[in-house]
């Protein structure tokens, strides 16, 4: 009888620790005025290779966001890379036609690296396209951004490929 009394206690103590142990959806915000919440920093993600290659990813692509473009960002950087600005210029095109529209830029990482890295890196992508439209003429008070890290993927698969769209910063109309 206390064998079995111990099993069933083990048993529950160890599905205890799994459920427990999941990651949790953190998200961080920051408003145009510059609040935001606190935004962990953690050690570069690992990869299998060295090297990461560049997998071509069309830029321009319809969101629903109002005829909005999502850019996308290199393997570990928060760069806007040349071949995103004209996705910006053309976001940038479309805020100065809506006048009253304001955004919110969300920032995407894939699934590689720890969720607090991935939480910081997409925060510094959604600032940087913000400091981009800004450079175009865009107010401050018409963009917000947030992170979302790993925990909103564009796409499923484990490959490069598939990382490669979730590396990204997408756009929400948030108002008018």
């Amino acid at each position: 009888m206390k064998k079995g009394v111990l099993v069933f206690i083990g048993v529950l103590v160890l599905g205890s620790l799994i459920s427990f142990g999941c990651a949790k959806k953190v998200e961080t915000a920051k408003d145009a005025k510059g609040a935001d919440e606190k935004v962990a920093s953690a050690p570069a993600p690992t990869s299998d290779s060295g090297s990461q290659p560049r997998i071509e990813t069309p830029v321009v692509k319809e969101t629903s966001a109002g005829g909005l473009n999502d850019v996308y960002f290199d393997f570990d950087k928060s760069a806007v890379r040349d071949d995103a600005k004209p996705a910006l210029q053309s976001n940038a095109k479309w805020l100065n036609s809506n006048s009253k529209a304001k955004i919110k830029i969300e920032g995407h990482a894939d699934e590689r690296g720890t969720n607090e890295y991935n939480i910081a890196l997409a925060e510094k992508r959604a600032q940087a396209v913000s400091k981009y439209l800004s450079t175009l003429g865009i107010k401050s008070e018409r963009l917000s951004t947030i992170s979302y890290g790993e925990e909103k993927p564009q796409c499923a698969a484990h490959s490069e490929d598939c990382w490669q769209k979730n590396r990204r910063a997408h756009f929400a109309v948030v108002g008018q």
